[in-house]
């Protein structure tokens, strides 16, 4: 991606309406893989992608934006699913937005292969594995041998999302793209 798809200030972006629509976007994609497009396998563990829009909202918007994505993305599908919200994971659900886009932004300099790794596999690490582990627990009286295959499940999950936003990233056209819709 070039260097001046990136706003120097995070809350920058968010005077930026094509910046808001693609949040918006992001959103309602982390929805529909989140709660339409999920394969439920039981107890805690559902394969889907509802963390890939908020990865590329943090590491492509910023982790202000990335957090404001996956709460925003989190709040509205538990109103639609019709599920009760549960404050742990909505936090582990905008923090991996947050994670991704800080990493992403503290590693420039890095080859991208690393930076994308890296930013998605430790928001995982930290938001699915741990934050969201513990909303279940905590919530839902999960035992820790139920939430123990979340992590070789993220594992998997994240090294495809990470592959995902590479070849989007590696991309000319969409980084293109992507450079005009951040400029004012």
């Amino acid at each position: 991606m070039k260097k001046e798809a990136v706003a120097r200030n995070p809350f920058e972006v968010f005077r930026n309406v094509r910046v808001l629509t693609l949040m918006a976007l992001f959103a309602a994609m982390s929805i529909i893989f989140g709660k339409l497009l999920a394969i439920n396998i039981g107890g805690t563990i559902r394969v889907s992608f509802e963390n890939l829009p908020l990865l590329m909202a943090g590491i492509f918007l910023g982790a202000p934006a990335g957090f404001i994505t996956g709460v925003v993305a989190d709040l509205i599908g538990c109103m639609i699913a019709g599920y009760s919200v549960n404050p742990i994971i909505t936090l582990g659900a905008g923090c991996i937005g947050l994670i991704a886009g800080l990493l992403f932004r503290m590693t420039e300099g890095q080859k991208l292969p690393f930076r994308v790794y890296g930013s998605v596999m430790t928001a995982h690490i930290f938001a699915s594995m741990i934050i969201k582990s513990a909303g279940l627990m905590i919530y839902y009286h999960y035992t820790l041998l139920a939430v123990v295959p979340r992590i070789p499940l993220y594992l998997v999950i994240g090294a495809a999302e990470s592959t995902l936003i590479l070849m989007l990233m590696k991309n000319r056209a969409f980084s293109e793209q992507l450079g005009r819709m951040l400029k004012k």
